[in-house]
């Protein structure tokens, strides 16, 4: 699902690359947590994975797509298999629930009546039924986060990056954020989770990859994170 083969990203001549000859190999349906210190390669990897970036050697292959052969007018078909959800939420703050899900569909040019039948099984998935109307302004962090991963995944993605989705979020709405990744995941999407808290990273027990300097330093299938490192 997910191939970097030997890739360095170096924003200038005389930087220390932001990731050095790094090799990962995600497999369909795979839950891998990414970790590492700021400014450990990983908002760099991320980039080149949704093609907001372009590796400066190496090869990339995402979803069967060699980003080698890839042109400018195919990334927005790329960024179709590839949900995306922020820490910061990134919702439209005059629309609603609903109107935000939608908006979506409505960029890919669904229609409307495929959009009026997708929307609310989404908002159900995410456990939103009851706020289609509400603004993003009415919401908890909690909440508003399941918008923006309703958001994400309303298209049906093969892959979600959920770039610190519990960044700015108690630690119960932090769990439920985590459940219903899991959950995505379960229905078989590929999900690839960045995060600094310890507490999520050991109790999942599931693949970690630790970032460091731009290199990938540990790479465990029942990972656990302490003291800033994974062990």
């Amino acid at each position: 699902m997910i191939l970097l083969d030997r890739v360095t990203k170096t924003y200038g001549k005389s930087m220390k690359p932001a990731l050095s000859r790094i090799s990962l190999h995600v497999e369909p349906r795979e839950f891998v947590i990414l970790v590492g210190t700021s400014g450990a390669g990983k908002s760099t990897l991320l980039k080149l994975l949704t093609r907001e970036e372009k590796p400066t050697s190496g090869k990339i292959v995402v979803g069967g797509i060699d980003y080698d052969h890839l042109k400018d007018k195919h990334i927005p078909l790329l960024r179709r298999k590839i949900g995306v959800v922020f820490q910061d939420f990134k919702l439209l703050p005059q629309r609603t629930v609903y109107e935000n899900v939608a908006f979506a569909l409505e960029i890919a040019g669904m229609t409307n009546r495929e959009i009026k039948s997708t929307v609310p099984k989404v908002i159900e998935l995410v456990g939103l039924t009851g706020k289609e109307k509400s603004f993003p302004h009415q919401l908890s962090g909690g909440e508003r986060q399941r918008v923006a991963i309703a958001r994400a995944v309303v298209r049906q993605p093969k892959i979600l990056i959920a770039d610190e989705p519990t960044g700015n979020l108690d630690p119960k709405h932090s769990w439920d954020i985590v459940r219903l990744l899991e959950k995505i995941n379960h229905y078989g999407t590929t999900v690839l989770l960045t995060t600094h808290n310890v507490e999520i990273v050991n109790k999942l027990k599931r693949r970690v990859v630790t970032l460091d300097h731009g290199k990938i330093t540990s790479d465990q299938a029942q990972g656990s994170y302490r003291q800033g490192r994974a062990a």
